[in-house]
């Protein structure tokens, strides 16, 4: 069964961002790079911590940045093994994290991309924020070492296509 749902998503995330018009609006580079974020998005999907740290360097690095319920600004160093490994363990809803209004600057070997994102679990929202990826490429492919994300629960402005599932 599990077989059965990544072949769904994986097609079904495929026609979709063939259809993103941001996707048309991106070079051939930019396009690599961005590919190597949905594949990491589409592993978290298919609860697939291989797949997802497939993508990254050693060590890479993680923080995120969020308001307190007391108002105060936060920035935690995260450990990216908890999220790799809370990736790959069972768990009853699927964690979709659906992004939109992608931007990719690449110079030589250094990629950024800063990606608005909605966060489901199945198809209930639970938060948003943007997601700041760096990136490198090592020679044959552009992987991630870096991850930082923003979080809030309210105030969230999320297209109506990406609401209803698109997830690219």
């Amino acid at each position: 069964m599990r077989t059965l749902l990544t072949v769904i998503f994986t097609t079904w995330s495929v026609l979709i961002s063939a259809q993103s018009p941001e996707w048309d609006s991106l070079n051939e580079s930019e396009q690599e790079v961005m590919r190597v974020v949905i594949d990491v998005f589409d592993g978290m999907r298919e609860a697939d911590s291989a797949k997802v740290k497939s993508h990254f360097y050693p060590q890479p690095s993680a923080n995120t940045a969020f308001i307190n319920k007391e108002g105060e600004p936060q920035f935690k160093i995260d450990d990216i093994s908890n999220w790799f490994n809370a990736i790959g363990k069972p768990h009853d809803q699927v964690w979709d994290e659906r992004i939109w209004d992608y931007q990719v600057q690449i110079d030589l070997n250094l990629a950024a991309v800063w990606v608005r994102y909605g966060f489901y679990l199945d198809k209930e929202f639970h938060h948003c924020g943007v997601d700041a990826i760096q990136l490198a490429h090592d020679g044959s492919q552009w992987r991630i070492f870096h991850l930082a994300d923003t979080r809030q629960e309210q105030a969230c402005e999320i297209p109506e296509r990406t609401a209803q599932g698109a997830t690219y």
